[in-house]
């Protein structure tokens, strides 16, 4: 899960023209990957692609990513979204990398606008907050999101006046030792007119400690000629960190695992521990849902109400119905499940099921492209594969559907009210007739005729006089 797809909601109410440029061109060497750094996932999705949720929301003209380093593998990735490409190639700054970008959206359609500039490795801004800073630029202003923190190391801080107006903001590096003990930081999340930044930035200059074009030496000249400067701050913290490190990357998962448990909490759901679970995806609940430790959520998954899952599940684009339990270390992708089911322990549901009503699917139970009728159940040690099962049909343990005769797939049909022994082998294509009941054992390669008793004829000797082996000495 690395893309991002434009959702169908948003939450702009600005009716002008937006566009966004995302910076995501950093190498990101600390992080000790291959992977470009705005690739690496936080809940099962890159960053870049938690970035470009966000910006969807907000409704843009016009979407324009900056990439650099490990450029092309980031492009491939977002194929198929409607974004515009600006490379950055040397990579000479935030300032020369907006002003690539810049010179693409000004040439298109809507670029009379605001333009917002979002960071490719600063995946937990929310869409309110920028909704907040772009209409704020809306009215004529430069708008800023800084923020008042505990620790500025390493940030830019914020410069003002006595008359507390922002005038500009100094980089670490180029940072005297008073401005350091300032505490107000440049998040680097900024909008303003596109028309400004069209003019400001060919005008900045690299004359720093690091050699660059700052993004946010544009504040100076907005002040020197005279523009409405102003600022706010985001709701929390977390929202304007970035990522450099695996360690970061990791205390940004956390944090967000916490605002989606507290979520869950607050919409009813109990959780043995909020600590530890993992949603990497859309998770969505009925109420009175329980779920225990150590379980993951991944895509598109649906709880109705009074539904349990119990530790160590790993529950994937599915569907659970009412009163539905699943039990511990149970895996489930791309199913659907029915009401008051009995799924587990060590279960696993592949791709393509469909579980009715009352179905009990029992442990070390694989079910794969398959549909089972209410009633039906499956309580041990099965496969079942490319099979339709009828209503209120009892499987037995170590009953294997022969689905793949080594080049296809075949269908097995087992109908209402079929009694399978333990240890039968189903040889597809092959039905088992409404009624029918297989014996322990019976290998059932041609239909299993309805009301009747199948079985193979089987011999059982005994050998007289018959010595168990022995180790021989060495």
């Amino acid at each position: 899960m690395t893309s991002a797809k434009q959702p169908t909601q948003t939450v702009s109410s600005i009716q002008i023209p937006i566009n966004i440029v995302v910076l995501a061109a950093g190498q990101g060497k600390r992080m000790n990957s291959q992977l470009p750094k705005v690739l690496h996932q936080i809940a099962g999705v890159s960053m870049l692609g938690h970035v470009l949720a966000t910006a969807y929301q907000l409704a843009p003209q016009h979407i324009c990513v900056v990439y650099g380093h490990g450029g092309e593998t980031v492009r491939e990735t977002f194929a198929e979204a409607k974004l515009l490409w600006a490379k950055q190639d040397p990579q000479l700054g935030t300032g020369h990398a907006v002003l690539q970008a810049i010179n693409i959206l000004k040439s298109t359609p809507g670029q009379q606008g605001v333009t917002l500039v979002l960071y490719g490795d600063v995946p937990l801004i929310r869409a309110t907050t920028l909704n907040r800073l772009v209409a704020l630029a809306n009215q004529n202003t430069l708008a800023w999101l800084t923020m008042n923190v505990a620790d500025p190391s390493g940030l830019g801080r914020v410069l003002r006046d006595k008359q507390n107006k922002v005038m500009a903001i100094v980089e670490e590096k180029d940072a005297t030792s008073a401005e350091r003990d300032i505490h107000e930081i440049n998040s680097g999340f900024l909008a303003c007119p596109t028309e400004w930044l069209v003019e400001w930035l060919p005008e900045l200059n690299n004359n720093n400690a690091q050699g660059e074009y700052y993004l946010t030496d544009i504040l100076a000249l907005a002040v020197a000629d005279g523009c409405k400067v102003e600022t706010i701050s985001a709701d929390d913290e977390f929202e304007i960190i970035g990522v450099n490190t695996q360690q970061q990357l990791a205390q940004l998962e956390r944090i967000y695992q916490h605002e989606n448990a507290n979520r869950l909490l607050a919409e009813g759901v109990s959780l043995a521990d909020p600590a530890r679970i993992d949603v990497r995806g859309k998770l969505t609940i009925a109420e009175d849902v329980f779920i225990d430790v150590n379980c993951i959520f991944v895509g598109d998954v649906h709880l109705n109400a009074n539904v349990k899952i119990n530790a160590n599940c790993i529950l994937q684009n599915c569907t659970i119905g009412t009163g539905t339990v699943i039990l511990p270390f149970t895996l489930i992708d791309g199913a659907t499940i029915g009401s008051n089911a009995r799924i587990g322990p060590y279960a696993r549901i592949r791709p393509d099921t469909t579980l009715a009503d009352n179905v009990h699917i029992g442990n070390f139970v694989e079910v794969k492209a398959s549909e089972i009728n209410e009633g039906s159940k499956a309580n041990h040690l099965s496969y079942i594969g490319d099979t339709s099962v009828g209503k209120n049909v009892n499987i037995g343990a170590g009953t294997i559907t022969c689905n793949f005769d080594g080049a296809n797939k075949h269908r097995t049909v087992i109908e209402d009210n079929v009694q399978i022994g333990s240890d039968v082998q189903l040889v597809a294509p092959v039905t088992v007739k409404e009624g029918a009941t297989i014996a322990a054992g019976t290998t059932v390669w041609k239909d299993a005729a309805a009301g009747e008793l199948t079985l193979n004829q089987k011999t059982q000797m005994i050998l007289k006089n018959w010595q168990r082996p022995t180790k021989k000495p060495r």
